[in-house]
């Protein structure tokens, strides 16, 4: 079902896609969390909705009475942003994939484990985070099959969090298949697989915008005329982010 956000005059819906928060060590991930709540500060004064696309953690595991520590700030700015009122839409990632529902008991955010329909004013916005979509990351897609698999996720909960958490940041960090260092070029448009994926899904169906995140790289690729895959990059090397004003969408970076 399609969810419709009207736009207030002078009121835009922002995005954003991949913090990585906690990776590569607590310090480095202060300075780009510090970031992220000033950003987050700034933009809730004409914000009518916001939409966070995935992997704002770089781990991200909820056992049924823990979760991962740290991210007080940025958590408290959300909790902050929902109770006044600001819709914020998170769409889960590679990195925290394991969500279950302490964004929406304690922050009121929804989590949508699968891309979203929105319509914004008179535009239609396809949204997701973007692994495993497409004609390839193949490996990925049979990586993703044993992280989402139910008993893997409960043999999982059976490690302490002081090992469960240490050893998911390990592997993190050193697989390239997890941490995204494969998705760090621009492979062209004919060989961008959510592009192809955005093509499809056109074929199919009109949608104005097609909003990914995952590849870590802000591209904005024109599909037809009146339709456009945008890629927002990430808050590690780019901190870019998405604005549409009702009117046109940007593709802007942190000043």
């Amino acid at each position: 079902m399609t969810e419709s956000i009207q736009l207030s005059k002078g009121k835009s819906a922002y995005f954003a896609s991949d913090s990585h928060l906690g990776a590569p060590n607590h310090e480095a991930s202060r300075v780009r969390e510090r970031k992220l709540v000033n950003w987050l500060d700034e933009i809730k004064q004409d914000a009518e909705v916001i939409f966070l696309l995935g992997d704002l953690f770089d781990f991200w595991f909820e056992y049924k009475t823990v979760v991962p520590k740290g991210f007080v700030r940025i958590l408290g700015k959300l909790a902050e942003i929902t109770d006044a009122g600001i819709p914020v839409h998170f769409f889960v990632g590679n990195h925290d994939l394991w969500m279950k529902d302490y964004f929406q008991k304690e922050l009121n955010i929804p989590v949508y484990h699968k891309p979203q329909v929105f319509k914004i004013n008179d535009k239609q916005f396809f949204i997701g985070h973007g692994d495993g979509l497409g004609p390839h990351d193949k490996g990925y897609k049979r990586m993703k099959k044993v992280f989402t698999n139910p008993f893997c996720q409960w043999l999982f909960r059976w490690l302490h969090p002081d090992l469960g958490v240490r050893l998911a940041q390990h592997l993190s960090v050193k697989n390239k298949l997890i941490s995204g260092e494969e998705d760090a070029k621009f492979l062209g448009e004919d060989n961008e697989w959510l592009v192809q994926y955005a093509k499809q899904k056109l074929s199919e169906q009109h949608y104005d915008y097609f909003i990914f995140g995952h590849r870590h790289l802000p591209l904005n690729i024109q599909l037809k005329s009146n339709s456009q895959y945008i890629n927002l990059g990430d808050w590690i090397k780019y901190f870019t982010y998405g604005k549409f004003d009702g009117k046109e969408f940007l593709l802007d970076n942190l000043k």
